[in-house]
């Protein structure tokens, strides 16, 4: 019955160490069945047919492989994106500086944004489907690219895709044409990376190594992409725990000004946004 293939699971990713099992047992489920968590209780004595398929998701998860991974899909701001292999996963996190962006953009028309190391696309297709922004999302890995595609297409999303190193392609945008350059850049240092959680170390070194101090992509992209802003553009980026003091000076030294952060729900300043003048 559904409801035994839930304990059994839940029970599993517990002994397992995994931190939030009931959850994850829930989202495999609804994986497998369609049923949403109500559901799942409302139809507990109903036959399960998915046994086999289970068991390979409950081991793959004991490996510490990614839920997300393993469910092949997550949400950012209520958009399903496809995830796997060679993509960074979506984060909460990332919804801060979305946030920034959003007020920012609040009273323009037409905007047009790049969204600079894309990944699934999570930035890009919120503006895009929120505030109607028109968007290039630029992205380099070739792993990543199928999904960023994907996911555009799968939510209609008024977005261009770009296979380019943000390094190296803003020449190909031309100056004072962007109202809005957004980045979750790679910010954690490489010293740092080994030490991440075990699931972490499943995504892709490329979008998360920020070099030796963390702030490689931050002291590239400000000043190669000022000058694509038209005056009174907004820069966005994301932060890693206590770069906000660092990146502001950066974004000051080069002519941005009115520069803000926010914070997460645990108090971290995780976005920061400034405008060229």
């Amino acid at each position: 019955m559904l409801k035994d293939a839930y304990r059994s699971c839940r029970d599993k990713l517990a002994q397992g160490g995994i931190e939030s099992p009931d959850f994850e047992a829930r989202c495999m489920l609804e994986h497998l069945t369609g049923f949403s968590r109500a559901a799942q209780l409302a139809h507990g004595d109903m036959p399960f047919d998915c046994q086999q398929e289970l068991d390979k998701m409950v081991s793959r998860r004991l490996r510490h492989e990614p839920l997300q991974y393993i469910l092949g899909s997550w949400r950012f701001c209520g958009f399903p994106l496809s995830v796997g292999e060679g993509v960074l996963i979506p984060r909460d996190d990332t919804e801060v500086v979305l946030g920034l962006c959003l007020d920012y953009i609040n009273n323009l028309s037409d905007a047009v944004a790049a969204d600079l190391c894309s990944g699934s696309g999570a930035l890009a297709i919120a503006l895009s489907k929120i505030a109607q922004v028109r968007v290039t999302a630029v992205e380099l890995s070739k792993a990543a690219l199928p999904y960023l595609i994907r996911n555009v297409q799968d939510n209609v999303a008024d977005v261009t895709v770009m296979e380019g190193d943000v390094l190296r392609c803003h020449t190909q945008f031309e100056d004072g044409s962007l109202d809005l350059i957004v980045s979750n850049p790679p910010y954690i240092r490489s010293g740092e990376l080994a030490a991440l959680q075990a699931e972490v170390q499943f995504e892709p070194r490329m979008a998360l190594d920020g070099g030796e101090s963390g702030y490689d992509f931050y002291e590239a992209i400000i000043p190669l992409w000022k000058g694509k802003l038209k005056h009174g553009g907004a820069l966005a980026f994301e932060l890693g725990e206590g770069q906000a003091e660092t990146v502001a000076a950066l974004m000051k030294a080069h002519g941005f000004e009115n520069i803000r952060t926010a914070e997460d729900f645990g108090g971290v300043q995780r976005a920061i946004i400034g405008t060229v003048i």
